[in-house]
């Protein structure tokens, strides 16, 4: 089979088409891949460290107000669509996929003028404006949370969950704390803001320590690489406790999420997926500054099954931030609740169930 996948900009939209990508290469390492993105975005670095075959077209999203830079935009779409044909009439794949972005847009609206099976995944609750543009012209729409269902044509609905989720889904402690400092005794909260870090977040964790110094959990402080510095001169002034530790980022996240017993965070749909595979419970922080707040959204999808608490960002000091982490860390039967919530709400199998739409469409099933 040959497959031609689309997803750009952010991680959320990158690592489920690359996890997706690498579980059909090891079950089925005759097919062939082509990555259609930008060069300006993300993916250009992380597919193309995967030896997947990577072409590019320029593209960029509307503006939401009236701007001549939508004009722009429109022409930059038909000369995408018109590139993105001539690149899949000399791939000739079985079916095509977008993940999500901008990108996405010209390339799978050609793939669905061409007569090309496709097929878009959308990772949020609530679609962004790429999606429910190709909702129109698609075969199928692949969704992670039942939510999602209400913003698309319901017959060409599949829930198949995050592919990111089956990669996580099998990792198993490995001593990854330790790097850190920390011990295996103590019940452990992983703190993160996203890929970037989140400066609220670290705010109301600086001000929270001295009084995470007198708990007996202890604290995996992640910053964000463009706040490490200037939250260490922070923590300078007011002191680190022993039971805290503080990196900039994290590249190994499934081996350390495993080991957490709780996870402070964003909402993302693909931290969302993540958590959820492995059953880990979680106090949500969703961004305000994302489209249609859709990480609320997210958010609610785990909140009303009891596998998070909610905590807006405009109540987030470092009272509210110590007052859940208490509620929970220091109640076993609310964690041991929220834990079994968050595993039952898990898609492990989501790479095999898009797997399997892939298959149907190209009749290869």
């Amino acid at each position: 089979m040959k497959v031609v996948v689309s997803g750009g900009g952010t991680g959320g939209h990158i690592y489920p088409a690359l996890a997706l990508i690498r579980m059909i290469k090891e079950k089925h390492p005759e097919t062939s891949f082509l990555y259609i993105g930008t060069e300006a975005g993300l993916e250009s670095k992380l597919v193309t460290r995967e030896a997947i075959p990577f072409r590019t077209i320029e593209i960029t999203g509307f503006k939401r107000s009236i701007s001549m830079e939508n004009v722009k935009t429109v022409m930059r779409f038909l000369k995408g669509v018109s590139e993105c044909k001539k690149m899949l009439r000399e791939f000739k794949p079985d079916v095509v996929i977008g993940t999500g972005g901008y990108v996405c847009g010209p390339v799978v609206y050609a793939a669905s003028k061409l007569g090309i099976p496709t097929i878009i995944h959308e990772q949020n609750s609530v679609p962004g404006l790429t999606n429910k543009f190709l909702s129109k012209y698609v075969d199928k729409i692949a969704i992670c949370f039942q939510e999602a269902e209400t913003f698309f044509p319901k017959e060409k609905v599949v829930l198949t969950g995050n592919p990111r989720a089956s990669e996580v889904a099998n990792a198993k402690p490995s001593g990854s704390l330790s790097e850190f400092g920390l011990t295996n005794d103590k019940k452990t909260v992983l703190i993160f803001g996203g890929s970037r870090g989140a400066r609220p977040i670290n705010e109301a964790v600086i001000q929270a320590l001295p009084t995470i110094a007198s708990r007996t959990y202890q604290v995996l402080y992640i910053t964000g690489e463009v706040h490490y510095n200037q939250v260490q001169s922070e923590i300078e002034k007011v002191g680190k406790p022993k039971n805290v530790a503080i990196a900039p980022f994290i590249y190994n996240m499934p081996d350390v999420l495993v080991e957490s017993d709780l996870v402070l965070s964003r909402a993302g749909a693909t931290t969302l997926a993540e958590l959820t595979a492995l059953g880990v419970p979680s106090i949500l922080v969703p961004s305000p500054y994302v489209t249609n707040n859709h990480q609320e959204k997210n958010a609610r999808s785990l909140t009303d099954h009891q596998a998070a608490s909610l905590l807006h960002e405009k109540d987030l000091t470092a009272e509210t931030l110590i007052k859940h982490l208490d509620a929970i860390l220091l109640d076993e039967n609310e964690l041991k609740t929220m834990k079994r919530a968050a595993e039952k709400l898990g898609i492990k199998d989501a790479s095999d169930r898009l797997y399997k739409v892939m298959l149907q469409l190209t009749g290869k099933s």
